[in-house]
């Protein structure tokens, strides 16, 4: 990578792994949301399941100022709002207060995905390898977060667990402060990649100077943002948008109960940390989100070498097999459930950067920021849906029961990659 790309790497690594190390922590306080509020599964699961739907309704709006204002403003923003909201859980004393903080965390964390991968599409050289680093840097902050507050969770209330998460954020607002960014596409609606119009303005027309200045109202403003949606959706991006979305209901099922999951495998004992009992599930949690990292760089480098298509195919088939080898393989010894938990964390964090780049290469450079909105619409707005879900699949049958449906939605996900493969194939 040139000195710009490992700029834009390190920058957005920074804020995937603030972004990641916030939401992973989420699912290690729903066990104690749900004892100490007294409510279930399928509770605890709309609740969190509605603030991972907000990064996903709101991601489209993101995705369209990224494209008139840039993106570096904007991921600072969300990772300054995402640890103010985590300082409010230390005032959470009601479940009500709870959904408001996750709320508000879910609207600060809605910027952060259209921004950064916008800004990597527009601004990297070596897009497949800079979104490798990004996926990298996320997993870092997916097993950096929770271990600590698994750790955090042996000696404090998890109240000021949750506040003490906003420190780091604020220092990587500092830190990203001082990073250097030069190609941000601030204002890029041209598609040259430079920043501007393209043209200048003498060799502008009227009637394009004023629909310029009709665009800035804000009802101009929402018409181009439906203007530039349609013609998005009619170039065939519905297909790759079906795919976000149920991968993101397979990634927020599989992920929001899975240390609720791991709690009831009946190999492991609790460890003794500092005199207090620590459940070995929760570090089997954590060794899958770190082998997630490698899963992350394996799907960005095979994403610049081979077909992307292919490759996401590859991993969704994957990923269907594991489910359904989960259980079985998690009730076998420590070694089998330590394998399938690596497998698990490898496939299923490989299809994030191989999606991202079919999603680059399926659409204009000028409308990148929007197609990433709508991809995490899809992937944490209808996504969301997973969590909700998986609580009711939960109550209703057990992991057998989770798991089965699990399974059933990796199929129908690697059905449509597919489909995607075969398209692609044609139409080159």
């Amino acid at each position: 990578m040139n000195a710009s790309d490992r700029a834009v790497a390190a920058f957005t690594a920074l804020g995937h792994g603030t972004f990641h190390g916030f939401e992973l922590s989420i699912p290690l306080f729903v066990p104690l949301w749900i004892a100490e509020f007294g409510v279930s599964a399928t509770v605890v699961g709309a609740v969190t399941g509605a603030s991972y739907a907000l990064i996903g309704l709101l991601a489209p709006l993101s995705g369209a100022a990224a494209d008139r204002w840039g993106s570096r403003r904007l991921v600072l923003l969300s990772i300054g709002g995402m640890g103010a909201a985590f300082a409010g859980l230390y005032l959470a004393s009601t479940l009500a207060g709870v959904t408001l903080a996750l709320l508000a965390w879910g609207a600060a964390a809605s910027l952060y995905h259209p921004a950064g991968l916008s800004l990597i599409s527009r601004g990297a050289d070596r897009r497949g390898t800079v979104l490798a680093v990004h996926g990298a840097g996320g997993n870092v902050g997916m097993v950096v977060g929770p271990l600590a507050v698994i750790l955090a969770l042996t000696a404090a209330e998890w109240r000021a667990v949750a506040a003490a998460l906003a420190v780091p954020a604020a220092v990587a607002v500092l830190v990203g402060l001082r990073v250097r960014i030069d190609r941000d596409g601030e204002g890029d609606r041209d598609g040259d990649g430079g920043g501007g119009r393209g043209d200048d303005a003498d060799g502008e027309s009227e009637a394009e100077r004023s629909a310029a200045a009709a665009a800035e109202t804000p009802r101009g403003a929402l018409l181009a943002l439906v203007a530039d949606s349609r013609r998005l959706f009619a170039g065939g991006f519905l297909l790759v948008f079906a795919i976000q979305m149920v991968y993101g209901v397979y990634y927020r099922g599989a992920f929001t109960f899975l240390p609720d999951v791991l709690a009831g495998v009946p190999v492991f004992e609790p460890l003794t940390l500092g005199g207090r009992d620590l459940e070995a599930s929760r570090l089997a949690y954590t060794w899958l989100l770190l082998v997630g990292v490698a899963g992350q760089y394996a799907g960005g480098l095979a994403s610049d070498r081979l077909s992307p298509e292919r490759t996401l195919l590859a991993a969704f088939a994957g990923l269907a097999v594991v489910s359904v080898a989960f259980l079985p393989l998690s009730n076998a010894g420590v070694a089998p459930l330590l394998a399938v938990c690596a497998l698990l964390g490898f496939f299923a964090y490989a299809v994030a950067p191989v999606a991202q780049t079919v999603v680059a290469r399926s659409v204009d450079e000028a409308s990148h920021g929007l197609s990433f909105g709508f991809v995490y619409l899809g992937t944490f707005g209808v996504g969301a849906l997973g969590a909700l879900l998986a609580g009711a699949a939960l109550d209703a049958g057990g992991s057998e029961a989770l798991f089965a449906g699990l399974t059933g939605v990796a199929m129908l996900a690697a059905a449509l990659a597919g489909a995607l493969a075969v398209r692609t194939a044609r139409s080159s």
